[in-house]
């Protein structure tokens, strides 16, 4: 079966884009080139479509009550026209899918759930909130979904829109109007950068994205594809799934025990799991590792000590544009886990040097 193609794909195929197949959908990789694209993020700002991604409505009266259960944050607690980061587990912990959850109306939700995960949460959620008074629909067909990120991601989308984008806040979601189409504006980002999403109709993608490519040329803003995506979030240290984080993982490998709820008043699936793995933490955690040479660790690379003992594995790595050097993570026992520890890397056969360090590898507030 031919993958799917974005509304977009037509402006895609205009500005020069090379596409790969990603989760069943024909995705820009890049544009003018990798490193270019990921600097215009970092210094002006970048333009992404992420329309592959999943979006599920749950409404009605116990729409909050499904979702305590559904997943393992407390969704009663969001406000309306906030959002939360949040995962969906299976019952032994392991994570199904990262996500995150809008609270659009008093008793509506949108959760967002990555585009190779999609299927499976909606199957989970159909299965999960059967037992409550709630409508459960995928919308994912009905939204396109265009990021700009970057410093100047709030000047190039201001004149396009009559929101006060100052007092939108980190992690806020509510309705909009961007070049007189009705959005969904939301401040999230997995760049490590400012910027918004903004959610709109299929129809409407069109005209979106090029109000925002005309408002952002006078401060450089680039069209950006997934491969500069893939080295923005490695530098932020945001996970992804597939790599640091599986159905064979837990959120507190990863370090993100603080995303479960376990102090809710609801059940919900994996709790019993996960509580145990809070008394008892995992035998490897995720960390940084900084390379020392040229050469970038890989998916799937060992980590060794400096006897050669392996202990760890890599689970995503790159050159890193912004800091000139290799960088990765990896999952590593947790006696050699803290910063400055000397480890080493087995990229093809031969040993490269790494250090311990902290995650994220790059902050724009530092």
């Amino acid at each position: 079966m031919s993958p799917r193609q974005t509304p977009l794909h037509e402006v895609h195929q205009r500005l020069g884009a090379t596409f790969t197949e990603f989760a069943g959908w024909e995705m820009p990789l890049r544009y003018s080139g990798d490193t270019a694209e990921h600097n215009a993020v970092r210094n002006t700002a970048g333009l992404f479509d992420l329309t592959h991604m999943g979006e599920l409505r749950l409404s009605g009266p116990q729409a909050a009550e499904a979702l305590d259960y559904a997943l393992v944050a407390n969704a009663s607690g969001i406000r309306v026209g906030r959002a939360r980061y949040t995962m969906i587990c299976d019952e032994a912990g392991g994570v199904l899918d990262d996500l995150i959850v809008y609270r659009t109306a008093e008793d509506e939700f949108l959760v967002v759930a990555n585009a190779a995960n999609a299927a499976t949460v909606s199957a989970e959620l159909t299965e999960r909130t059967r037992s409550f008074r709630v409508d459960y629909t995928d919308l994912s067909s009905e939204y396109a979904l265009i990021a700009v990120q970057g410093p100047a991601a709030p000047e190039i989308l201001a004149p396009l829109t009559d929101t006060d984008l100052t007092q939108v806040r980190y992690f806020a979601g509510y309705p909009s109007k961007v070049a007189d189409c009705d959005i969904l504006l939301a401040r999230t980002g997995y760049t490590g950068e400012d910027g918004f999403e903004l959610f709109t109709s299929t129809a409407d993608a069109a005209t979106v994205w090029n109000a925002l490519s005309e408002s952002g040329a006078p401060h450089g803003l680039q069209p950006a594809g997934l491969a500069c995506r893939d080295t923005l979030r490695l530098e932020a240290g945001m996970p992804l799934h597939g790599h640091e984080l599986s159905t064979d993982l837990t959120p507190f490998h990863a370090n993100l025990g603080r995303v479960v709820r376990l102090d809710k008043s609801a059940d919900f699936v994996g709790r019993a799991a996960l509580a145990a793995v809070a008394e008892q933490p995992p035998r490897r955690t995720l960390v940084g590792l900084r390379g020392t040479g040229r050469r970038a660790p890989r998916h799937g690379y060992r980590v060794l000590d400096n006897d050669g003992t392996e202990v760890g594995v890599v689970t995503s790595g790159a050159p890193s544009p912004t800091l000139g050097h290799p960088i990765a993570m990896a999952y590593v026992d947790r006696a050699n886990a803290e910063p400055g520890t000397e480890l080493q890397v087995d990229i093809r056969g031969k040993a490269a040097a790494a250090e311990v360090v902290e995650l994220p590898f790059y902050n724009r507030n530092r």
